[in-house]
């Protein structure tokens, strides 16, 4: 371990082999840091935080601070990151609470831009990019592998469907669904653009796949049919397609509403 003069450990941190600690920087009680994480300058790890494995903690960054909910106090929760998480700096991300999951959590491969924030009882996935200053607020889900552009802020309690894309300075009140593009309309608030398809491509999505999807977009949002029927109809001309059921499943079981054109 490299542990600087100045920074400051409690003795119940538990930390392991390989991990650096910045100037400055403090750990709190009950944080569990594990093998070749790094602590920027300046930075807070908050208490009841566990880091996996090689993750980049930038400068002036706060992972596991209590959560800005007027309910909170001071109740047991946490914040868990998986492995190679990158945050930079001055972002931010809040452990949970009671009335949530009781904890805040983060798969692999993440990285939040400078002054993104990750509010109390979110669940975020793996290989998602929160770009500058982009928002969750309590209770959000992020499947996997999402791009949240700039200055993007979501609604508490919504859900961004995998491999989706949002422009930057959207606000978002309703689910995303997978595989999507949405951009913010003229008053700002999310619209579907269509399908994420330079994103599905680099990301190695069958051609059956994205004709599939296409196929399945032109269906819900173009026929003018009602959901039911439109799903109905899905079902029965595209069978077999893992991508088309999963978007299925996630406009059915989605609770807030889904964003649409």
């Amino acid at each position: 371990m490299s542990i600087h003069a100045s920074a400051i450990v409690h003795p119940s941190a538990q930390l392991a082999e390989g991990v650096e600690i910045g100037p400055y920087a403090i750990i709190e009680e009950h944080a569990i840091i594990g093998k070749g994480t790094s602590i920027g300058a300046h930075s807070v790890i908050g208490k009841w935080t566990e880091l996996g494995e090689n993750n980049q903690i930038y400068h002036m960054a706060s992972v596991g601070a209590a959560p800005q909910d007027l309910k909170y106090r001071g109740e047991e929760c946490w914040t868990r990151l998986g492995n190679g998480n990158v945050i930079r700096e001055f972002a931010t991300i809040h452990r949970g609470t009671v009335t949530g999951h009781a904890e805040t959590v983060m798969g692999n491969n993440n990285l939040m831009m400078a002054y993104s924030h990750v509010a109390h009882d979110c669940v975020v996935g793996n290989g998602v990019v929160m770009a500058n200053a982009a928002t969750l607020a309590g209770h959000v889900t992020v499947q996997d592998n999402v791009i949240l552009g700039g200055l993007v802020a979501i609604h508490q309690f919504v859900t961004i469907g995998a491999y989706s894309m949002l422009g930057g300075g959207t606000l978002v009140g309703m689910d995303i669904p997978p595989y999507m593009i949405a951009t913010s309309g003229g008053k700002r608030e999310a619209q579907l653009r269509g399908l994420n398809l330079i994103g599905l491509k680099r990301r190695g999505f069958s051609d059956e796949a994205i004709s599939g999807l296409k196929k399945a977009y032109k269906t819900l949002f173009m026929a003018h049919l009602k959901q039911t029927d439109a799903i109905a109809k899905i079902r029965a001309e595209i069978v077999g397609c893992v991508e088309v059921d999963n978007l299925l499943a996630f406009i059915e079981g989605s609770k807030r509403g889904i964003c649409r054109g």
